[in-house]
């Protein structure tokens, strides 16, 4: 039979971009409703920036099995959105003369290589009310700037994939070929030649 023209696709809970702004979403959370006044605008734009990053990943992955162009528009909203949020944290930090820790910072080093540890997923929600806004701004500036490398790998194997295999109507139209050339054989009579009937031996010639 020929093959489906619906890919096989794994879940975006398997993906690693996808626990990463799981975890900044949870963070900003807390960020946002810690740090922040109550009534200021900058609280839900960086709670819904932080959420499309998270849910636009989730979408997207979903929308491959039908559209490879939904699904590298959507992958790319999600970078867009993280980067937007991205600036929110710079932003705080700078206007209250608190430190982005950049390479070279004494505390850069270990933030960095805490946040990409297994350790880090069980248990960044415990260290949560231990940590200063200044702290917190600069893990989700380090796990945000992870993601959007890692989005914007992720948009290039999508872009490799579309090229290699075209998007869904390339795929429908290969299936229905396949189909049709499949049905076009399973019809067409046998070539064996029909065996031929014993003949009779000659009379022998008179003498």
């Amino acid at each position: 039979m020929p093959e489906s023209f619906l890919p096989q696709h794994g879940s975006y809970r398997h993906l690693r971009v996808y626990h990463v702004a799981e975890a900044i979403y949870d963070l900003t959370y807390h960020f946002v409703h810690t740090f922040l006044p109550k009534g200021d605008r900058t609280v839900d734009q960086m709670v819904q920036a932080a959420r499309s990053g998270k849910q636009n990943i989730a979408e997207g992955n979903q929308a491959a099995v039908t559209s490879a162009e939904t699904e590298l528009k959507l992958t790319n909203v999600a970078k867009a959105s993280l980067e937007e949020l991205c600036l929110d944290y710079e932003d705080y930090l700078r206007v209250r003369g608190l430190a982005q820790w950049d390479e070279g910072h004494p505390r850069y080093a270990s933030v960095r290589s805490y946040s990409t540890s297994r350790e880090f997923e069980a248990s960044y929600a415990e260290l949560l009310p231990r940590l200063s806004d200044e702290e917190l701004a600069n893990l989700c500036l380090t796990l945000i700037h992870q993601a959007i490398y890692m989005l914007h790998r992720l948009m290039l194997r999508q872009q490799e994939r579309f090229v290699q295999e075209g998007g869904i109507r390339e795929r429908m139209t290969r299936v229905r070929m396949a189909n049709r050339n499949y049905q076009r054989n399973q019809n067409t009579p046998s070539n064996q030649n029909t065996p031929s009937p014993p003949s009779l031996p000659e009379s022998p010639e008179s003498p």
